[in-house]
């Protein structure tokens, strides 16, 4: 019994902290280095169970010491991992991630053990899932993988959220089973060829995957905040300004509380108001997942910040 169902990459992050990136030939010494669990998938299911909703992890990982911390963590986090398998053949996925100063991120992605992820899997994994009410899905697995799992969740009447991510493992196909997409900046130039650089442009994205038949989508423009497209009507969302430590793991922090405010009923532009809260708050913390906020650390925060969400008091009050 899930509220949310999760469908993607699980993997573990070796995380290098560095003043500056290398050039190429380059040897410099690092700062610190970290062995931290991740996966867009399994980062997504962590914020949406740390967040207060049940939900079901569906991904692939191998017989391995990684696969056990990851595993763990996902156990520890109250993560459903009934339908995570374990292969022998391939090693559990692997991202080796620098950070430098200013907390922004290169990443190289090992995708190991996520290729094996079947359509199999995912017909069986769905013949017992029968209460979500959101998939998230992401493109760190096959593609068939996704259109699937996309196929699968409409059948049983689930709202289907598309992370577009990795940019590189876009297909254009999969929008037309998505009911909302959330690309950033990179990846919206990916599907669309155009630039997003400010409001203007964001609507332009957003009308044009509207045209390509996503009727709802949130442009995400990182520190410039992010733009809600629904029916013809676009909504500002202004950014909220933290101190970066991370930022690996903040669009995934966004993915789940939007998919957690939606399984609650609430309209997009509140979703996208309560996502931008935690992924905000994601980037003051170094890793993809620890760095992930409870619940209650989102409301402490709001009331620090004088900043409301759907379902702090104020608001229930005044929606009453």
């Amino acid at each position: 019994m899930a509220e949310i169902t999760v469908v993607g990459s699980i993997n573990i992050d070796i995380v290098a902290l560095t003043d500056h990136y290398p050039n190429r030939g380059e040897t410099i010494f690092g700062k610190k280095m970290e062995l931290l669990p991740g996966g867009k998938g399994a980062n997504q299911a962590t914020a949406c169970a740390r967040l207060g909703k049940t939900v079901n992890m569906v991904g692939s990982i191998g017989q391995d010491t990684y696969g056990d911390i990851l595993l763990d963590s996902l156990k520890a986090s109250k993560v459903d991992i009934s339908n995570i398998k374990r292969v022998k053949e391939t090693s559990t996925g692997c991202a080796i991630i620098t950070i430098d100063k200013t907390a922004e991120n290169t990443m190289l992605v090992l995708k190991g053990a996520n290729d094996e992820l079947s359509v199999q899997d995912i017909e069986e994994a769905f013949s017992e899932i029968n209460d979500s009410k959101v998939l998230l899905v992401q493109m760190e697995v096959p593609e068939n993988v996704v259109i699937q799992s996309m196929i699968e969740a409409r059948k049983k009447g689930m709202f289907v959220i598309l992370d577009p991510a990795p940019a590189e493992g876009i297909t254009v196909r999969a929008l037309e089973y998505a009911d909302l997409i959330i690309p950033n900046r990179q990846e919206t130039k990916q599907l669309t060829g155009i630039d997003v650089t400010d409001i203007d442009t964001a609507n332009k994205a957003a009308k044009y995957f509207e045209h390509m038949g996503v009727k709802q989508s949130i442009i995400k423009m990182a520190d410039k905040g992010s733009l809600v497209y629904e029916d013809g009507r676009s909504t500002y969302i202004e950014s909220i300004p933290v101190k970066a430590v991370d930022t690996v793991g903040a669009g995934d922090s966004f993915a789940g509380a939007l998919a957690c405010a939606i399984a609650d009923g609430e309209d997009l532009v509140s979703a996208a108001e309560f996502a931008t809260i935690v992924g905000a708050m994601k980037v003051t913390k170094l890793g993809a997942q620890v760095g992930i906020p409870t619940l209650d650390e989102v409301n402490q925060f709001c009331r620090e910040r004088k900043i409301s969400h759907y379902m702090t008091e104020n608001r229930k009050t005044s929606s009453a």
